[in-house]
């Protein structure tokens, strides 16, 4: 492929995968491929997306900021052992084969995909985090301890996981999205720099990547806030069943 077009498909790939991140979840699903596409090894291809997923949370986690609808306190609920998990995941992740990665991935992507089609609604009554008791607490703890595994060991529809955790602990979906962006950001910069460590990012292509994912994160955060809870939901369900459905397709 020329290099303007391979500029080019860097960029419209982040772009459509940062809105689709920030509102819902799976956009490395699409960017995952396409550095795959343009060459890169596997486990080269997984550590450079890391690059552009850091940049889109940062833009997404001001736009939310901004807009007032990101509680920092409840984040550290989230962030703290989803971190943790990220760094062992990726960790599992730059020790393993290409081969084994590329006899993994379809399978984690249609059992995410699958697993992701309970759909969260608005929450009657909100409750708040502080107020959990300790078998919820420790249970969530574990459960975003988990979640920042798998998301350090791939990234793609690791948003999937975040919603769901932050809808059941009572909180709507466009707050949800604003705890998960901030929760994700320090999990995917523990497994960038692991990544980078090991010598698994292609900081040229990944910087292409990132400008995308940049303008992607940002009018993805402005969307949520603009249309609300309903608009979410509604764009959740379709992004899973869309990814389910492509997942069918090329099976």
């Amino acid at each position: 492929m020329e290099v303007v077009g391979t500029y080019a498909l860097l960029l419209a790939a982040g772009l459509a995968a940062g809105i689709i991140n920030v509102i819902a979840g799976g956009g490395s699903f699409i960017t995952l491929p396409v550095l795959i596409f343009l060459g890169l090894p596997p486990s080269l291809a997984n550590g450079t997306n890391r690059l552009g997923i850091v940049v889109q949370d940062l833009a997404a986690v001001w736009s939310f900021d901004r807009e007032g609808v990101l509680d920092w306190k409840a984040a550290a609920f989230s962030a703290g052992p989803a971190t943790l998990g990220a760094g062992l995941g990726a960790l599992l992740a730059v020790e393993m084969s290409d081969a084994l990665f590329l006899d993994i991935l379809p399978w984690l992507m249609v059992v995410l995909s699958l697993g992701s089609l309970w759909t969260p609604r608005a929450p009657e009554t909100e409750r708040p985090w502080g107020s959990l008791g300790s078998r919820a607490g420790i249970a969530s703890t574990c459960g975003f301890f988990l979640a920042g595994v798998y998301g350090g060991f791939i990234q793609a529809g690791v948003g999937f996981l975040f919603l769901a955790m932050t809808t059941v602990l009572g909180l709507d979906l466009v707050r949800g999205n604003a705890i998960k962006v901030l929760s994700i950001l320090p999990l995917a910069g523990v497994a960038l720099a692991i990544f980078a460590f090991h010598g698994k990012v292609d900081w040229l292509l990944g910087s292409l990547l990132a400008v995308g994912f940049l303008a992607g994160g940002l009018l993805g955060a402005r969307l949520t806030v603009l249309k609300g809870h309903r608009w979410v939901r509604v764009f959740v369900t379709v992004t899973i069943l869309a990814f389910a459905l492509r997942l069918f397709l090329t099976r």
